[in-house]
């Protein structure tokens, strides 16, 4: 996916989010010990520079499940 900043200028670097799904959840998936505000960030970036409104950020590498849930 290619987007806009917020300053309305087309990026020149192409995003390709792990999962999108109903054309509207970007999903991220990771396998780290935990998420940290980087990984928020991330997401966050993402989810601007395509214009989704609705985010899940999910990490299957700590010793259970943990997801967070992103809405702009």
């Amino acid at each position: 996916m290619s987007g806009l900043n917020s300053a309305g200028v087309i990026l020149d670097k192409k995003y390709y989010a792990d999962f999108l799904c109903y054309n509207e959840i970007i999903v991220e998936l990771k396998a780290l010990k935990s998420l940290d505000d980087n990984h928020m960030a991330q997401i966050m970036n993402c989810m601007k520079a395509t214009n989704k409104k609705v985010g899940l950020l999910v990490n299957f590498g700590s010793h259970s499940l943990e997801y967070n849930r992103v809405i702009l």
